[in-house]
């Protein structure tokens, strides 16, 4: 079975990485979401695509120099506001699991905390996945948990991938699906890796990935996987 993921909630449909946007992701059949979280100016994990509000909001400036409140009076699209990373746990809860990429510096330490206040309030390991292109904050949170899973994201490969997620007891290779191959495949599973596509779109190419033998699909439209 190929885990549907939903990226930045269901952003083909709705505004990426809001509320709105993971209700219809859990609407359409989606498996997971996947998010991005930054650290905003007063402290909290955010979840917003970019370093700056400027795209995604009516809003500009540095996400990491707003306060949450400042980064609440924006419209992150269609009335939306940017949601914390506890928001989504909070939404997601018994519905829905949660792919959360380490998109800003020092997120790791703060995004396993709130990780294990939800495993202690009745989340299994299993519903997260923690993925990033950061590999320093990767192996920071690898050597923070021994158990949460952990995927490798990455648009080309130069060569040290593999090894690096074998070197850290990553749970996946998270490659750009233009990367996959059926050769790339055969060699995670080898290693003992699952494969996750981003981000998979057209029909022909999810088609494409599913007979290549990939595990995961993260498709701004969940609904067509």
């Amino acid at each position: 079975m190929v885990v549907k993921v939903g990226h930045r909630g269901a952003a083909g449909h709705e505004p990426e990485n809001t509320l709105r946007g993971f209700r219809r992701a859990m609407e359409l059949g989606a498996d997971m979401v996947e998010l991005d979280v930054q650290i905003c100016g007063s402290g909290e994990l955010v979840v917003i695509h970019d370093g700056t509000v400027d795209r995604t909001t009516d809003g500009a400036g540095e996400v990491a120099e707003m306060t949450l409140d400042e980064l609440r009076s924006l419209d992150a699209g269609m009335g939306e506001r940017v949601p914390t990373l506890q928001e989504v746990i909070d939404l997601a809860a018994g519905r829905i699991g949660i792919n959360i990429e380490l998109k800003g510096p020092g997120t790791a330490g703060p995004a396993l905390e709130q990780i294990r206040r939800a495993l202690e309030s009745g989340w299994e390991v299993a519903d997260f996945q923690v993925s990033s292109f950061r590999l320093e904050e990767l192996s920071t949170f690898r050597e923070l948990s021994g158990d949460v899973r952990t995927g490798v994201l990455y648009a080309i490969d130069d060569g040290g991938v593999m090894d690096f997620a074998e070197r850290n007891r990553a749970y996946s290779l998270n490659p750009h699906h233009r990367a996959v191959t059926v050769d790339l495949v055969a060699r995670a599973h080898d290693a003992g890796l699952k494969v996750y596509a981003w981000t998979v779109n057209e029909a022909m190419d999810i088609g494409n990935m599913r007979g290549l033998g990939v595990d995961g699909v993260i498709s701004d439209y969940p609904d067509r996987i």
